[in-house]
């Protein structure tokens, strides 16, 4: 996965390459799954929502450009593996999840995989979470309308980044803010962002 789907696509920032080594991806999937864990595509987890492919989950970390000292949020846990390499990458992570179930099972997934500096957390991503802000980098794991919510570009530290799919024009985007100001990163799709 790591050389024939990320490399030679462009990931290579180390600290993510080397997360996604370490990370056990089928850990994160319904067990009817786990022979496709490796594949280069979405694949649905229940709820409605499914795990990004390998190739997105890299991009989305690597434009955060983290050094290991960051709290990073993550906003839609899902199935816990795109916080599973976060935590490889910075000091701590906290996942907002929006649904209970899929909160529990990303909770599980990650002890399981020994990820011991995320906290999944129930609640509504899209306020983020303030009483733990600022953050070193916010991953938007779900599409945002034309901008992400001015609740999470607020809770940035200065000179953090936020990565989020967008969607405005009939195209959906990954752009990375930093310092207010949005830059596309590149074609991506999601489901869509919801609130509580």
């Amino acid at each position: 996965m790591v050389s024939d789907q990320l490399r030679r696509r462009g990931v290579n920032d180390a600290r993510v390459l080397e997360a996604m080594l370490q990370i056990p991806r089928e850990r994160f999937l319904p067990p009817a799954l786990a022979d496709f864990a490796y594949e280069d595509r979405a694949l649905a987890i229940g709820e409605g929502q499914t795990i990004s492919q390998p190739l997105v989950v890299a991009w989305m970390a690597s434009l955060l450009e983290l050094d290991g000292c960051e709290r990073v949020l993550e906003v839609g846990a899902g199935s816990g593996y795109g916080a599973a390499v976060l935590s490889r990458c910075c000091r701590e992570v906290v996942s907002v999840e929006l649904r209970p179930a899929l909160a529990e099972r990303a909770r599980e997934a990650l002890a399981a995989a020994g990820c011991a500096n995320v906290a999944v957390v129930v609640g509504d991503g899209a306020l983020g979470l303030p009483a733990l802000a600022p953050f070193g980098g916010i991953s938007v794991t779900a599409r945002c309308e034309r901008t992400p919510p001015a609740a999470l570009l607020d809770q940035l530290e200065p000179g953090a980044a936020l990565v989020a799919p967008v969607a405005a024009g009939g195209n959906e985007q990954r752009v990375r803010y930093r310092h207010g100001r949005g830059e596309p990163q590149g074609a991506v799709r999601f489901v869509a962002l919801e609130r509580g």
